[in-house]
């Protein structure tokens, strides 16, 4: 875990990860676009299949508010690629196994599960201005409402 989490106006953490296909995707891909990074536990699990779909449901109407959404699980590429499949997802899924990026955006550590303290995925959200700073960090959010609450909050 970093000495101290990203913030709102830092610059979000750089990364290149391999998506579903195995293409590499670096956020820098996205430079003067504005971007949703969100980090999931596990694809094809309830709470992310949900989180998912409501994402993949926003999709148009956060494209048209100028947002591109990425994913980001410790899933290795063929899981994702069949997450993406049966879920019809269309936007990049991206592959953390080492869990670098995971640390360096602070969602990965200890959390509670079922009232036990475990080590696992944060489920996090960024929102990524277009100049790269985060614009919006919301940790240790639940799946359900929670395309709706970002959603709100970006006011599309």
């Amino acid at each position: 875990m970093p000495e101290t989490l990203p913030a709102v106006g830092d610059t979000a953490p750089t990364f290149t990860l391999p998506d579903q296909d195995g293409s590499e995707v670096s956020l820098s891909d996205f430079a003067g676009r504005r971007v949703i990074v969100y980090f999931y536990p596990a694809a094809s699990t309830p709470g992310c299949t949900t989180q998912a779909c409501d994402f993949r449901d926003s999709l148009s109407s956060l494209a048209s508010a100028g947002y591109a959404v990425l994913g980001v699980s410790k899933d290795e590429p063929a899981k994702l690629q069949k997450f993406r499949d049966a879920e019809g997802l269309t936007f990049p899924l991206l592959s953390d196994p080492g869990l670098e990026v995971h640390k360096a955006y602070g969602a990965w550590g200890e959390k509670q599960n079922y009232g036990k303290t475990i080590e696992g995925t944060i489920r996090s959200t960024f929102v990524i201005g277009e100049d790269g700073t985060i614009e919006h960090a919301l940790r240790n959010v639940k799946a359900t409402g929670h395309v709706a609450r970002i959603r709100k909050l970006l006011e599309v």
